[in-house]
């Protein structure tokens, strides 16, 4: 599959993020001749493809026309007109993700789901690594796929996050462990259906052989119809029942092929689905080669991640969340959900077309207030009018001023947005990051 992109074949790579930058630097060591596309380069980025000896395109109908293949970054919606009409001339288009499969040695861990996903692959990566597994982690988290193929190496797993823009395009990517957490709606302002969303992220499955392993939600209907469309052996997951082969959690206690093996109160991160998380990323840990007790004494050592419900402050009495990975509405639910009451819940950012009314009992029975930020403040404010007090706070920075002056001692400040970051921020770890200093800035006598 290499030799579509070697032997001079000349490579158009649109998005020039991350992903896409790192694309190129593996298609120009590999042979190709490639050139670059996007709608809104950065000054900095033009200089680095003049330094690579890249030519930049403009996204226009010219872009595409005499390449032999496309390269789509995350970032650019495979429906776009321009790609569309490639296609209808023969050219190939690819994503990122399968791109680095050409290339990529060792086996491959696929982590998706619509909330959960950095958690989970990044406690896989902590497990194997607590247990002498040979591991890299990356996709959607950290380093771009294409970026790891340097690294990889035959013996080792490579751990990847991968959304639905990065699976809508696989063909010959192949992962040995496959997970789905759950599949709830979102990006509907970019796949335009749930059914189109659910189905990008069961292309994971359906590419998937007989030789591999999905792991599976068995309380998300969704992620059960995946076991139909997959010849991989599944093995589940459960909160709420029985399960086999697979892991549950009844009264407290986590069980394995319905054995005990640890208590949920060992795990150090909050809320149900984190033991959700925690379920999923033990059984893909042991078939991979984990034992039981090893991945019991590695899930008690794992640190979390930044902006997922990362503990920020105390300030006065006051706990200061922040989740500015939450950045739809079914992880907002989530957040919400690890808390017993008193929330001061800031919300708002760019809206994906999501329907905030499912936040309302939640909000109405644990929060005082919703503090509305961002683009999306008015469609937030009219679907949770009445449910719960809401103040129009329109920045992070007035929304962060207002809740330490308003919530009292035992109150919770919870960033958790339900949207996404590009209204105001460069993305939901910038968000995070301004969250964090304006807490950190905070008078009284706080305590980390």
């Amino acid at each position: 599959m290499s030799s579509l992109v070697t032997s001079g074949k000349r490579v158009v790579v649109a998005g020039l993020a991350r992903s896409g930058m790192a694309a190129i630097e593996l298609l120009l060591k590999n042979g190709a001749v490639v050139s670059a596309s996007d709608l809104h380069p950065q000054p900095e980025t033009l200089e680095r493809l003049k330094a690579l000896g890249v030519v930049f395109r403009p996204q226009d109908e010219n872009a595409f026309t005499d390449a032999d293949l496309i390269v789509i970054s995350p970032g650019v919606p495979a429906d776009l007109p321009l790609l569309s009409a490639a296609r209808g001339e023969g050219i190939g288009v690819i994503g990122e993700v399968e791109l680095a499969s050409y290339f990529l040695q060792g086996k491959i861990i696929g982590v998706t789901g619509s909330n959960g996903k950095t958690t989970t692959t990044a406690m896989v990566g902590h497990i194997l690594t607590e247990n002498g597994i040979a591991c890299q982690v990356g996709g959607n988290i950290g380093m771009p796929p294409t970026a790891m193929v340097h690294s990889a190496r035959p013996d080792q797993w490579n751990v990847l996050e991968l959304s639905s823009f990065q699976l809508q395009t696989i063909d010959h990517f192949r992962a040995d462990i496959g997970i789905a957490l759950n599949v709830t709606p979102d990006h509907l302002d970019v796949h335009h259906t749930f059914q189109n969303y659910a189905a990008a992220k069961g292309r994971l499955f359906e590419t998937m052989d007989a030789s591999g392993y999905a792991v599976l939600n068995a309380d998300d209907p969704v992620c059960v119809g995946y076991a139909a469309t997959t010849k991989a052996l599944t093995v589940w997951f459960s909160s709420t029942h029985d399960v086999a082969p697979g892991f549950w959690l009844k009264g407290g206690q986590l069980f394995f092929d319905r054995q005990p093996w640890m208590e949920a109160s060992e795990i150090p991160l909050r809320g149900v689905h984190n033991i959700e998380n925690t379920m999923a990323a033990a059984a893909t840990a042991h078939i991979a080669g984990a034992s039981l007790a090893g991945i019991r004494r590695a899930v008690t050592t794992f640190p979390g991640v930044e902006h997922r419900l990362e503990f920020v402050r105390n300030v006065d009495g006051i706990d200061f969340y922040n989740d500015s990975k939450a950045t739809n509405v079914d992880a907002t639910q989530k957040a919400i959900d690890a808390f017993s009451g008193g929330l001061w819940v800031i919300l708002g950012g760019k809206d994906k077309d999501s329907d905030y009314t499912t936040l309302r009992q939640s909000l109405h029975e644990k929060g005082k207030a919703a503090l509305l930020i961002g683009a999306a403040a008015e469609k937030i404010a009219a679907q949770l009018d009445g449910a719960i007090s809401l103040i129009q706070a329109d920045t992070i920075e007035a929304a962060v001023d207002r809740a330490s002056k308003y919530a009292t001692r035992g109150d919770v400040v919870l960033l958790a947005p339900a949207c996404a970051s590009f209204d105001q921020f460069q993305n939901y770890e910038h968000r995070g990051r301004v969250f964090k200093e304006l807490v950190h800035k905070l008078p009284g006598k706080g305590h980390e």
